[in-house]
C-alpha cells in the first residue's frame, strides 16, 4: 500500500519550528542557495558581495559570544572558525566562507540530533509517566481522575498493559482469594524478566502491568511515589551539560595553537595568503564541540537502561576514572533484611514450637527483627496464635499471653527478668539473638543475621578488574560484624564503629582519587555528598540518600555499581577517542592543505565529513566496550538480582 506524502499543512509546522529554533542555520542555507544560484546565472559580483557580507556578519555574531566566554574565563575554539571565515573572505574564497558558516551554525542542530538519539533511553521514563488513574468507588464504580488527585488509601483499577500511577500494594480479589500479577519493572530497575507480585506485595509506580487487571491500594500520592522521584532524577541528568565543556577545553588551546602554527608556516613558505585560509578551513573545531557532549549523553543513556540514573555528565566522567570505592555495610553489601539463621530451643521445647510461640508474640511488635521472625514462621507453615493480651516495651521486647501461657520475647536482659535461668547464646560475627521465655522458664534463642548479598563478592572483584585501587568498608556497626562481612565480600580494609562525621573524614583523607561511596541510609547522606561520586542504593534506601547522591541505583542490586563504573569508563574512552579522531583527521587535512592540494571550498566539505565521523564514533558510548564483559565477569550476563518472586506481606 503506497504511503501518502505529508500534506503542506502538516509539514509547515515542522518547517516553522526548525526556523524558530535554528534561525541562523536557515539563514545560512538561504544564503548558500542564493550564492550558488547567482553563480549559475553568471552574476559573480552579487554572489561574492552577498556571501562575503553574510559571512562577516556570522563571524561578528560568533565573536560576541566568544568574547563573553573569555570574560567568564572560558577559552574556546570558536576563534579558529572566526579566523577561517575572515581569511576566506579576504582572499576571495566566498563560497568556502559560507560553507564554514554552515558548518559553524549547523553544529548546534547536528549536536541536537545526535544528542536526541543518545538520550532516547534516558528520557523514556519521562515519556511513560501516567497522567490518569482509574479510581474505584465504594460501590465498585470506576472513575477516571488525574493522577495528581490520587491519595494514599485509594483503590485503583490497573488494566493490562498500563503503567502503575502510584506506589501501592496488590489488593486481594473480591472473593478474598490471592492475586498474582506479573509486572515489567525493566524501565525502573533494569530487570529484564517480569516480576511476580502477590496479594499484599508492595509495588512501585512506573512498573508496567502484564496481562491481568488488578486492584492497587495506593500507599502514596503520585508526588510522593517512587516514579516521581525517578522522573526528577532523570530530568536532572538530561539537563546536565557542564563537564562536556571541560573535556573539550583540555584540547582547545593546544589544537588552536597548532592550527595557527601550520597555517602561518604555510603562508610564510608559500608567500600566498590563500594557503593560510585553506589550512584554517579544515581546522574548524566542530569535533571538539560536538563529540564529547554526544558521548556523555550516550553514556548516561546506557546507564539508565541498566537501572542506574547518573545525574550529570560530570559524574559519568568521574565514574570513568574512579580509584577508591567505599561501601556502607547494612543495606549495601548486605541485604538490609535480618533473616532467621538458627533456632536453639531449651530442654522441653521443639524448634517449631519455640519459633511458633515467638512469632505469635512478635505479631504485636514493630521491631525490625520481629518481621524476620514472623516471616520465618510463615515460610515453615506454622499457624500463629492470637494473644489474649500483649504489650511491647520499645527496643526491649514484647510480652504476650498465648493459649494460656505467658510468652516473653526480646533482649537477654529483658527476658532474664522473667526467666532467671536464661542462658547467654554464643554468637558468630554478624549475628543477633532474640531470647524467649515461657511461663517464667527459659525456652530458647532465635539467631538472626543480615546476610551478605549474593552479588557483593563478584561486585568487589569486578571493581578491582575495572581499575579501582582501593575498596574499603565504612560502617557504624561493630568491628567483628564488619570484618565478617568484609571477608565474605573480599574487602581487606574495614573501618567500623563510625559516626557519619568519621566516614566523611576518612573518605576525604584518601589519596587515590576520584573516590566513590556507596550507601543507602539517612546516615550515609553526608558521606555521599562529600564523595567525588556518591552512589545511593535507591530501591529501598532513603529518599535523602538518593537526593544527595550523584548516582542512584534503582534495582536492589549492588552489582549495578560496577556496571555504572564500566559505563563511565566506556564513555570517557569513547569521548576521548572521538576528539582525537577529529583532531587527527583535521591535522592530516591541515598538512595537505598547507601544500595547496586542497582548495578552500573542497576543504570545507572535507571538514563536514570529519564532523560526521567524530559524531558517529561518539555514539559508540551507548554500547559496551569489547573487553567490558571480561572485566565485569559474571556480572556482565547476570540479570538484576532483585527479588523475582515478591514475598506476600
Amino acid at each position: 500500500m503506497p504511503v501518502s506524502a505529508p500534506s503542506p499543512s502538516s509539514s509547515r509546522p515542522a518547517v516553522l519550528g526548525f526556523a524558530a529554533r535554528y534561525p541562523w542555520v536557515l539563514a545560512t542555507l538561504v544564503v548558500v542557495a542564493l550564492t550558488l544560484g547567482l553563480h549559475l546565472a553568471g552574476a559573480e559580483d552579487p554572489a561574492r558581495w552577498i556571501a562575503s557580507a553574510y559571512a562577516l556578519v556570522v563571524a561578528a555574531w560568533t565573536s560576541v559570544g566568544m568574547v563573553r566566554d573569555l570574560m567568564r574565563g572560558h577559552w574556546g575554539v570558536d576563534i579558529l572558525a572566526v579566523t577561517a571565515i575572515v581569511a576566506t573572505v579576504l582572499v576571495g574564497e566566498h563560497l568556502a566562507a559560507v560553507l564554514v558558516c554552515l558548518m559553524l551554525t549547523g553544529g548546534e542542530a547536528l549536536e541536537d540530533y545526535a544528542a536526541g538519539r543518545a538520550r532516547r533511553d534516558l528520557s523514556a521514563l519521562l515519556d511513560r509517566a501516567p497522567q490518569r488513574a482509574h479510581r474505584l468507588g465504594p460501590d465498585g464504580s470506576v472513575e477516571d481522575v488525574p493522577v495528581e488527585e490520587v491519595r494514599a488509601g485509594d483503590r485503583l483499577l490497573v488494566r493490562p498493559a498500563e503503567v502503575l500511577p502510584v506506589d501501592g500494594t496488590v489488593a486481594s480479589a473480591e472473593d478474598g482469594g490471592e492475586v498474582a500479577v506479573d509486572l515489567d519493572e525493566s524501565s525502573l530497575t533494569g530487570e529484564s524478566l517480569p516480576v511476580t507480585h502477590r496479594t499484599g506485595s508492595a509495588v512501585m509506580s512506573g512498573a508496567l502491568n502484564g496481562t491481568r487487571a488488578f486492584v492497587l491500594e495506593a500507599t502514596a500520592s503520585a508526588a510522593d511515589s517512587q516514579y516521581a522521584a525517578i522522573v526528577s532524577l532523570v530530568q536532572q541528568a538530561a539537563e546536565s551539560r557542564a563537564p562536556m565543556v571541560r573535556l573539550a577545553d583540555r584540547y582547545a588551546v593546544p589544537f588552536t595553537a597548532v592550527a595557527y602554527l601550520i597555517a602561518g608556516l604555510a603562508w610564510w613558505l608559500s608567500q600566498d595568503p590563500v594557503r593560510f585560509a585553506e589550512v584554517l578551513v579544515v581546522a574548524t573545531p566542530c569535533p571538539l564541540l560536538i563529540a564529547a557532549p554526544v558521548a556523555f549523553l550516550g553514556g548516561m543513556s546506557r546507564a539508565a537502561t541498566s537501572g542506574v540514573i547518573v545525574k550529570s555528565g560530570g559524574t559519568i566522567e568521574a565514574l570513568g576514572s574512579v580509584q577508591t570505592v567505599g561501601f556502607d555495610k547494612t543495606g549495601t553489601l548486605t541485604a538490609g533484611r535480618p533473616e532467621l539463621v538458627g533456632v536453639r530451643p531449651a530442654a522441653g521445647f521443639a524448634q517449631d514450637e519455640l519459633l511458633r510461640l515467638a512469632a505469635s508474640a512478635e505479631q504485636y511488635s514493630v521491631h525490625v527483627l520481629a518481621d524476620a521472625i514472623r516471616a520465618a514462621a510463615e515460610e515453615r507453615g506454622l499457624s500463629l496464635a492470637t494473644a489474649q493480651d500483649a504489650t511491647e516495651e520499645a527496643t526491649h521486647g514484647v510480652v504476650a499471653v498465648l493459649e494460656g501461657r505467658r510468652v516473653v520475647v526480646g533482649k537477654r536482659a529483658y527476658v532474664t527478668q522473667a526467666a532467671p535461668d536464661t542462658v547467654t547464646a554464643d554468637l558468630a560475627p554478624g549475628q543477633s539473638a532474640v531470647y524467649v521465655a515461657v511461663d517464667g522458664a527459659f525456652a530458647g534463642v532465635l539467631l538472626l543475621a543480615d546476610r551478605i548479598r549474593p552479588e557483593s563478592a563478584a561486585t568487589v572483584q569486578a571493581l578491582h578488574r575495572l581499575g579501582a585501587r582501593q575498596v574499603l568498608m565504612l560502617t557504624g556497626d561493630a568491628e567483628a560484624t564488619g570484618r565478617h562481612i568484609a571477608r565474605e565480600a573480599g574487602i581487606d580494609e574495614v573501618h567500623a564503629d563510625l559516626l557519619p562525621a568519621d566516614k566523611v573524614r576518612l573518605l576525604s583523607e584518601r589519596p587515590e582519587r576520584p573516590v566513590m561511596m556507596v550507601g543507602d541510609g539517612v546516615n550515609d547522606v553526608p558521606v555521599l555528598a562529600a564523595a567525588d561520586v556518591g552512589v545511593a542504593m535507591g530501591a529501598r534506601g532513603s529518599t535523602a540518600a538518593s537526593e544527595s547522591a550523584d548516582v542512584v541505583v534503582l534495582a536492589d542490586d549492588v552489582s549495578k555499581v560496577a556496571v555504572a563504573v564500566a559505563a563511565g569508563q566506556r564513555t570517557l574512552q569513547v569521548a576521548t577517542q572521538s576528539i582525537w579522531v577529529g583532531i587527527a583527521l583535521s591535522l592530516v587535512l591541515m598538512v595537505i592543505a598547507a601544500t595547496g592540494a586542497i582548495p578552500a571550498l573542497v576543504g570545507a566539505l572535507f571538514q563536514e565529513l570529519v564532523d560526521v565521523v567524530a559524531i558517529v564514533n561518539a555514539l559508540r558510548a551507548m554500547k559496551p566496550g569489547p573487553h567490558e564483559a571480561e572485566r565485569l565477569g559474571d556480572l556482565a550476563a547476570a540479570p538484576a538480582r532483585g527479588e523475582r518472586q515478591a514475598v506476600s506481606a
